[in-house]
């Protein structure tokens, strides 16, 4: 019973360089939208959520100073709760006419 070597050229070698391949172009797509949670919430940038609700940084700007968005300034960083701009788009929802 001869022990079988294995080498770059290997078809078991080639199988796992490509699921390798694989697993990493998964991995490389779930980090570019993966937002760490911090005691249990998850925070956006303005340029995170201007692109989300497809409006300006201006008008972002606005609904802040006008008191319709609340929002959290670190240093000089503003951030957006991710619930509380589900719950705001939630309470201005207009239901469709039947």
């Amino acid at each position: 019973m001869g022990q079988m070597v294995l080498n770059k050229d290997s078809n078991e070698i080639k199988r796992f360089i490509e699921a390798m391949k694989g697993i990493s172009k998964i991995l490389d797509t779930n980090s570019l939208i993966y937002r760490p949670i911090l005691d249990g919430n998850r925070y956006v940038t303005e340029q995170e959520l201007s692109k989300a609700l497809k409006i300006t940084k201006r008008t972002l700007i606005e609904y802040r100073m006008n008191g319709k968005l609340p929002y959290y300034k670190i240093g000089g960083k503003i951030l957006y709760k991710e619930q509380d701009i589900i719950e705001i788009l939630e309470r201005n929802k207009v239901l469709a006419f039947e």
